[in-house]
């Protein structure tokens, strides 16, 4: 899996969750906040910790943003300071701005200026948040437990046109496939001989680090 680079911006429970979990996934990670308390909590964590006020351009262009793939924006509460670093970001040309919202009218208003992803804390976890990130394959993931997860995964150039069977995916990687979706269809628990289609959406469940090795080849 490729190694990308992060900003994270605002290090309150979201962010410093996602920050730690973005770098133990083995991604270079700078987190941000004007709290300095906060900056040293998370410095042992991640990449470089930086105490600043990200809602000063000057600031943000000393942080040298044209060299990371994501930020991820988690300023929740204080809306106005999490819609003026969105809309600079976008502004500056950030590739992909993920940000948090506290309300559905605050959803609304950052996809308005610009947001690509928006998440409501309520609704999707830091964690699944940092796994979905990092891999452009990897649409969604629900932690069913400490130990298994379930991933719903695109499925990988490298398969297309080869069978289930040929590909032996649970004897290589550990994971049961338990649901390919391809368009309006669902196939359930699909036999040896379903040969895979390019857009072919993958449903697998398996232990954490079973996944993970299925995530580093897609």
């Amino acid at each position: 899996m490729k190694r990308k680079q992060y900003l994270i911006v605002g290090l309150g429970r979201f962010g410093k969750s996602i920050a730690k979990t973005l770098y133990e996934l083995g991604n270079d990670v700078l987190a941000v906040d004007l709290r300095e308390e906060n900056v040293q909590d998370i410095a042992p964590y991640v990449t470089q910790a930086v105490c600043a006020d990200a809602t000063e351009e000057e600031n943000l262009k000393a942080l040298g943003i044209n060299s990371f793939d994501v930020a991820v924006i988690g300023i929740g509460t204080d809306i106005q300071s999490s819609v003026i670093v969105t809309l600079l970001l976008k502004e500056m040309g950030m590739k992909f701005v993920l940000a948090k919202a506290s309300t559905e009218l605050h959803v609304k208003i950052l996809y308005k200026i610009g947001a690509d992803k928006v998440v409501l804390p309520e609704k999707d976890t830091a964690i699944r948040v940092a796994h979905n990130l990092v891999s452009n394959n990897i649409l969604d993931f629900i932690e069913l437990s400490p130990e298994y997860r379930v991933a719903e995964i695109l499925c990988a150039e490298e398969w297309v046109g080869k069978s289930l069977g040929n590909l032996d995916i649970r004897a290589k990687y550990g994971v049961n496939i338990i649901v390919i979706k391809r368009g309006d269809d669902i196939s359930v628990l699909p036999t040896s001989d379903f040969v895979f289609m390019r857009k072919d959406i993958i449903v697998a469940i398996g232990k954490e680090k079973e996944i993970e090795k299925l995530e580093d080849i897609i």
